[in-house]
């Protein structure tokens, strides 16, 4: 019985100087077969054989006028197997921008919903204090009632988690507080179009308290971000100085609230639905004190009987729904953070001041300047060239 080695389409590495090969014992043919590699010749000068692929039985064939059968011995075509592997990836793929889509979808909507609730609550019952205090404690509680019935897994902190959590909350709950009140005194649109230029105080704050560098192009996006909300704000049609520093100190403590996060959070294993439960929780408890010194109980139930009386119950509902929208829409777009990039999330953020500030001027009849709305224009842009330029 005799050898014959043929080299497969795939195996490039195979170099065989001879055709075939001599005759061999029924021992030696069993070992060659199973053995990784082959010495086919005593003589290495006659075979030179080199594998990078496992061989396979191919057929057997005859050779000679004495009928005796030869075995072909093939490279095994694991390559083929590639396409499917490679079907997979562009089917997860696409899976993955499915889900995202879905994220930023969900996202927007439940901001739009909070931000319509969240206005007509102030403009009937205008205690933005109580209010930004129920919308934590609903929020609070939701991810209580989840953890306790399993619906989602309870995160695992200690000491150290909650010690480093709680500048986070500070910030968090002032920012929080700060666009409420903006909220409570301008439209919806304004507050939104104000905040936009959070970006301007990230950059000067990380530049000028903690000495970061960036490209040029990042600091020239800061002009139309700039010049956008000042044209906004000069050509506002009912412009308020409390709503207009409310919405900017808003910006301010937000960018605070992500500078400790990202310094405080380095290698905590907590999911970002779980992470923003821990801080409403926590912020809830710094600001029920504040709520209850500025407004207090008196107040709130004068206030609550006054709207009940000229809205009716639908007061109730109103209230609620813009305190579960508020938890669900910051909830998902912390999901959302362990999905995207910043990069993505900072674009998708812009996005939604657009939807948001669309929707309130069409639902609230907001009007609108050509002149203002100009600016409103040129500070979204110059968050998106922003976004863009930090990449």
């Amino acid at each position: 019985m005799s050898f014959s080695l043929k080299q497969s389409p795939l195996a490039t590495c195979m170099d065989v100087s001879n055709s075939f090969v001599h005759r061999r014992s029924p021992s030696m043919i069993c070992r060659s077969l199973f053995l990784p590699s082959l010495n086919l010749q005593n003589n290495p000068k006659r075979t030179n054989l080199s594998l990078s692929k496992p061989l396979h039985i191919s057929s057997i064939e005859s050779l000679g006028k004495e009928k005796k059968p030869v075995i072909q011995c093939k490279a095994y075509e694991a390559d083929k197997s590639q396409p499917i592997e490679a079907a997979g990836e562009v089917k997860s793929e696409a899976a993955k921008k499915v889900k995202i889509g879905i994220y930023f979808a969900t996202w927007w909507a439940l901001n739009v919903v909070f931000n319509i609730y969240n206005k007509k609550v102030l403009n009937a019952y205008p205690y933005p204090w109580l209010t930004s205090t129920l919308s934590l404690a609903c929020g609070s509680l939701m991810m209580l009632i989840s953890w306790a019935t399993r619906i989602a897994e309870a995160p695992n902190t200690d000491f150290e988690f909650w010690k480093t959590l709680f500048p986070v909350a500070v910030a968090h709950t002032i920012g929080h507080v700060a666009a409420t009140v903006s909220m409570s005194k301008v439209a919806v649109s304004f507050t939104h179009i104000i905040k936009s230029g959070e970006p301007a105080f990230s950059v000067l704050v990380s530049r000028f308290l903690l000495g970061e560098t960036f490209p040029p192009a990042v600091y020239l996006s800061l002009l139309p971000i700039i010049g956008g909300c000042a044209l906004a704000a000069v050509t506002e049609l009912n412009f308020n100085m409390t709503g207009f520093m409310g919405a900017m100190i808003s910006n301010l403590a937000f960018v605070f609230r992500n500078i400790f996060s990202k310094k405080g959070m380095k290698g905590k294993s907590v999911s970002g639905m779980n992470y923003y439960a821990c801080l409403s929780m926590l912020s809830l408890l710094i600001l029920t004190p504040f709520a209850i010194a500025v407004e207090g109980p008196q107040m709130w139930a004068a206030g609550f009987q006054k709207a009940l009386s000229e809205i009716g119950p639908q007061i109730i509902w109103w209230m609620a729904a813009q305190s579960i929208f508020y938890h669900l829409y910051n909830q998902v777009s912390y999901m959302s953070l362990d999905e995207i990039s910043p990069l993505t999330f900072s674009v998708g953020n812009t996005m939604k001041r657009i939807s948001v500030i669309v929707s309130s001027i069409i639902i609230f009849h907001t009007p609108v300047q050509p002149i203002n709305a100009l600016g409103a224009a040129i500070a979204i842009l110059g968050t998106f060239l922003y976004s863009q330029a930090k990449a």
